[in-house]
């Protein structure tokens, strides 16, 4: 379905805004002490996750993943337009939004569209991100651009289309004969279930899933959740990944087809989460376990993303699938609502 928007015209920069890591074992410690600042974590638990880190070299990939994702988009963008100059800013790690801000500001941008990596709603992918905007403008001397967030898009076709190919993939990896067995387990990083309660995050992942499964087609399909990080007090979204390839093994499954949908980018909590301590539990339970890749750079994605730009430069049509519509380009303040007890 499309529907065609009013278009809003003079933006002149474009913001990459994501979560940052380091890019050294130097950085580890420092980066996951800002990124856990104020929250209720023990030094033991920051350092079981530095050694995540350490395992690759203390480089998290998610800075250059943004690097080669702007690079093409670029590419994308000089070749069709609009031509606007690309600007990377993280939450957690250099180059911090406000560094970008004052950048973008000092080369002359003054209204800007942000793309956010997070493809869905809730505090921490979409609010949180427009709260550290607003901070960082703040800190910026001279007058900061005006910074106008993209709407999420996990029901865009170029999103649903990516992840289908990816995943499509990796189905050819599975024996023929073994295909139609084969059970299809999408993972997003889960959240507390008080966030949950307060946004349309899992209404949207379940949504994304059924375009995509629905399209291969496969009916065989779950979404579960990995990563989660708060106490064993507070109540995170379930089934835990982990958990749930031993319930499919006992249920007689042999073959996984892993889709992280939750992401974007093939990132720490995919590579050590999934590659690394999934692949090892489901080589203890004898499975065969295949992952898709995530959007990263694929056409589809790259074009979904200038199509995006266009809705707000152009008034193109604003694509998506499915029933649940559209998400507003402006969030009201009430969306999305941080709640006390997050870890």
């Amino acid at each position: 379905m499309t529907l065609v928007a009013s278009s809003e015209p003079g933006y002149d920069g474009l913001l990459v805004v994501s979560f940052g890591g380091p890019e050294g074992p130097d950085e580890v410690e420092p980066f996951l002490e800002h990124v856990l600042k104020g929250k209720r974590v023990s030094r033991e638990r920051l350092q079981e996750v530095a050694h995540h880190y350490y395992l690759f070299d203390g480089v998290s990939p998610i800075n250059q993943q943004n690097r080669v994702l702007m690079t093409a988009l670029r590419q994308q963008l000089q070749a069709k337009g609009p031509d606007l100059p690309i600007y990377l800013g993280n939450r957690n790690w250099h180059p911090f939004l406000d560094q970008t801000l004052k950048e973008m500001a000092e080369a002359g941008v003054r209204r800007a569209l942000a793309f956010v990596t997070s493809a869905y709603s809730s505090y921490s992918g979409c609010r949180q991100y427009l709260e550290d905007i607003e901070r960082a403008q703040q800190e910026v001397g001279a007058p900061p651009p005006e910074i106008h967030k993209i709407r999420v898009f996990y029901n865009h076709p170029g999103f649903v289309k990516s992840n289908q190919d990816h995943i499509r993939n990796a189905f050819s990896r599975i024996p023929d004969q073994r295909k139609t067995n084969a059970q299809l387990v999408f993972t997003a990083h889960s959240i507390p279930v008080s966030m949950a309660q307060g946004c349309d995050y899992v209404e949207q992942l379940q949504e994304t899933c059924r375009l995509v499964a629905e399209r291969l087609p496969h009916s065989k399909w779950s979404l579960s959740y990995q990563s989660k990080s708060g106490p064993p007090y507070q109540p995170w979204l379930e089934p835990d990944v982990k958990d749930h390839l031993t319930c499919l093994k006992n249920r007689g499954v042999k073959d996984i087809v892993l889709s992280p949908i939750g992401f974007i980018s093939d990132h720490m909590e995919v590579l050590y989460d999934l590659d690394v301590e999934l692949r090892s539990l489901a080589n203890s339970l004898g499975l065969n376990l295949v992952r898709a890749k995530t959007a990263g750079t694929h056409p589809d994605f790259l074009d979904m993303i200038r199509e995006l730009i266009l809705e707000r430069t152009q008034g193109a049509e604003r694509l998506f699938w499915g029933q649940r519509g559209l998400c507003p380009d402006h969030c009201p303040r009430s969306c999305c609502p941080y709640q006390s007890g997050f870890s």
